[in-house]
């Protein structure tokens, strides 16, 4: 027997585990905050504006009423944009109970507090709730997953039971579940992909080439890596799907918001131009102000982030980010990790 699912935000990522959850049986309360959003998915049977071309199914309906969503759902999947995620915790914290599996699928780092998705959500919803939050990230395009192609995913929580409880939810033979003990490490990762992903869209906007993308994922792996290890994160994470998975997928389609979002910087385009013209959250742009400040305060050498927080705060010209890269003094390439 299925369970009851709410799932808090109906873009495309929303959407698409909304439709994942729906494949496994279980029945799906799929939550906006706009009504003309929930009332156009509910009368076109597809969210037109974020999944476009992909037929829901009837086992999930469309709610602006976070208390019809929530209200004897088994599950809450949060799945809105880091800026939103206390205010949202926030207006359902009243409607939950303790024995609901709660999990979230965004990803990034709060500027200011430094603090990860999880964190936040602890903060907000107390302690005896957040030790049991489970995070599920990995390389998953909405597109992808909205047309049932297969993609794998991890999971991971405090609390044991929660993540295999998670993994059974989500499992099937088109979307391969993971576990992982490294909670801090899951959440970094998918985080951080997101600025390199910024990067590379830079990169090919510029016109460069391969090599110069390839140069900047791996460095970038080793930025996620070192500010990974400096908060206790497994290093071992960053080489799975929610490390170099997440990047490889982030930082080489068309599908990454990001990697389209640097694609019009590097073209010379203004960030409130690029910002308005995407439509949609780019998550990299926010987390690149949370982790320039996170490596300032904990010392971590982090050049590429630090590039692209001058780029995108000081306006710093996108080419003269690459030349000061290139020209930086010289260095071990493994010995700054150990």
């Amino acid at each position: 027997m299925g369970s009851k699912v709410a799932v808090l935000g109906a873009g495309s990522w929303g959407t698409a585990l909304a439709l994942v959850l729906a494949d496994n049986g279980h029945d799906v309360s799929l939550w906006s905050h706009r009504v003309e959003l929930a009332e156009q998915i509910t009368q076109h049977n597809e969210n037109k504006q974020y999944l476009l071309g992909v037929t829901l199914s009837e086992n999930i309906v469309p709610t602006s009423s976070l208390d019809e969503a929530v209200h004897n759902s088994d599950a809450v999947l949060v799945v809105v944009p880091t800026k939103a995620i206390r205010s949202v915790c926030q207006q359902m914290k009243s409607l939950l109970r303790q024995d609901q599996l709660i999990i979230h699928a965004s990803k990034g780092i709060e500027p200011s507090s430094n603090k990860r998705i999880s964190e936040m959500m602890t903060e907000e919803l107390g302690e005896d709730i957040g030790g049991n939050i489970v995070v599920l990230s990995g390389p998953s395009h909405a597109e992808e997953v909205g047309m049932r192609q297969p993609t794998t995913v991890t999971v991971s929580s405090l609390n044991q039971e929660c993540t295999i409880a998670a993994q059974d939810l989500f499992m099937n033979d088109k979307f391969r579940v993971y576990t992982n003990q490294d909670l801090i490490g899951v959440e970094i990762g998918g985080a951080l992909k997101n600025i390199i992903a910024l990067g590379a869209g830079i990169s090919d906007g510029l016109g460069y080439g391969d090599n110069a993308k390839a140069a900047l994922i791996t460095r970038g792996l080793a930025e996620m890596a070192k500010l990974g290890k400096t908060l206790n994160a497994n290093p071992l994470t960053f080489a799975g799907l929610t490390g170099v998975g997440d990047l490889i997928v982030t930082c080489t389609s068309q599908h990454s918001r990001n990697w389209r979002a640097g694609n019009m910087l590097g073209k010379g385009y203004d960030l409130d131009d690029v910002l308005e013209q995407m439509g949609m959250v780019v998550e990299g742009v926010r987390t690149t102000e949370a982790v320039y400040q996170m490596a300032q305060k904990y010392h971590v050498d982090m050049p590429i982030t630090s590039g692209l927080y001058e780029l995108i705060v000081h306006e710093k010209d996108p080419k003269r980010v690459v030349d000061d890269l290139m020209n930086r003094g010289k260095t071990d390439e493994i010995e700054h990790l150990t």
